[in-house]
């Protein structure tokens, strides 16, 4: 490990903080603004769909960089990461064509798998453990902030200045982040993984899979990420059928959730370095289990029904960065590879759950929704408790 003081350390956090969301917000947009970017580009609705598809397939392609990032140095692809998404934006907004676009959200969403890898490997080299919980709680504002700032200044441009705008606005700050970074991220030492042989490079995932512990936290990762898609998937539907919700509502509840995200990542960063990053884990696990079954249960009223919606992202928030922060520690000498596993996983996970959530809902409705995903996320703690038992960390 090579710790960074607190002063050298604040510049490097609040800036790789921003420009990851300006990654998520580029990652997020299409989703509100589809028939927007539909009519723009003059295509269909599905069209825009196989867009969002891309950008979820990036998740998978990421995990090869993985190995990579080790190899190479973290600052290095984390500039990358921005320059591509520099150039996909800065494309589409010179280029406002459909095939451009799809080019450009691969892009992006490349940009974002090989970023985040990174940068989280750097402040597991960088930050103590005793305070990483910190640091990784304050980095994943990025992801809420998103969806409270990013997608609402993306409305704003595309309603002033069109479509495009946003395309043009995020290219810019793209090249900005690319260059920022190169100077307010410290140069770093040539990575121990560069000398290892290239047998040893390419097989860097058949040490992750080895490995118990990281094995353990792959297991929960899909089961927790399976569990919240299938949820999060007919969520909406949930709402509207049951309390009669419009548009406008729906997006105040998604709004709902990103305050819920957000203190999650903030109660991480709070207290989840003093209560100890398993124990915090699994009390947040436990608790998530509780809140799927318990879902169902609060259809008597809106308010409880959306109260419940953010008290289970807000566990599920706090769940999933303290576990972030545990598994940067896992794989020492490969921390870009195991992060890259760790999200790759998410991704199947997150995919296996949006298509399954359809059919989990038309079959039994909230209850066998609540019930399945509580089932999920009991698996994934099992997959995670199995994997840790014995763990100790190493000092680096």
């Amino acid at each position: 490990m090579n710790p960074t003081t607190p002063t050298n350390i604040f510049l490097p956090i609040v800036g790789t903080t921003f420009f990851r969301l300006v990654l998520n917000t580029a990652r997020r947009f299409v989703y509100p603004f589809a028939p927007v970017l539909s009519r723009g580009l003059g295509v269909s609705l599905s069209a825009i769909t196989s867009l969002i598809a891309i950008n979820q397939v990036t998740s998978l392609l990421g995990a090869f960089i993985g190995p990579m990032s080790d190899r190479l140095g973290y600052r290095k692809m984390m500039i990358a990461g921005m320059a591509m998404l520099a150039t996909g934006m800065l494309a589409a907004a010179i280029f406002p064509i459909y095939a451009v676009v799809l080019v450009a959200m691969f892009l992006a969403g490349l940009g974002k798998s090989i970023f985040d890898p990174a940068v989280q490997a750097w402040v597991g080299n960088r930050v103590p453990y005793r305070r990483r919980a910190l640091v990784m709680g304050i980095m994943e504002t990025s992801w809420s902030a998103s969806t409270l700032i990013g997608i609402p200044l993306v409305a704003i441009l595309m309603d002033r200045y069109g479509w495009q705008s946003p395309f043009l606005v995020m290219g810019g700050l793209g090249c900005i982040g690319a260059v920022a970074l190169f100077f307010i991220i410290p140069d770093e030492p040539e990575p121990a993984s560069q000398k290892i042989s290239p047998v040893e490079y390419l097989g860097a995932y058949s040490r992750l899979i080895a490995n118990k512990p990281a094995l353990g936290a792959l297991g929960y990762v899909f089961f927790i990420s399976a569990a919240n898609d299938n949820l999060f998937v007919v969520y909406g539907a949930w709402l509207e059928k049951s309390f009669g919700l419009g548009i406008v509502a729906l997006g105040l509840g998604t709004s709902l959730i990103g305050v819920a995200e957000l203190l999650g990542e903030g109660l991480t960063a709070a207290v989840s370095d003093r209560f100890g990053l398993k124990r915090a884990l699994i009390a947040g696990l436990s608790l998530s289990v509780l809140s799927y079954v318990a879902l169902p249960f609060l259809d008597t009223s809106l308010t409880a029904a959306l109260t419940g919606l953010a008290i289970l992202f807000f566990i599920f928030e706090f769940t999933m960065v303290t576990s972030l922060t545990l598994c940067t520690e896992i794989l020492p000498g490969f921390r870009a590879t195991m992060m890259s596993g760790f999200f790759a996983t998410a991704g199947i996970g997150r995919m296996v759950g949006a298509l399954m959530g359809g059919a989990v809902w038309q079959a039994g409705g909230i209850l066998a929704t609540g019930c399945t995903s509580g089932v999920l996320t009991f698996l994934g703690m099992l997959c995670l408790m199995r994997g840790l038992k014995g763990w100790r960390r190493t000092d680096v």
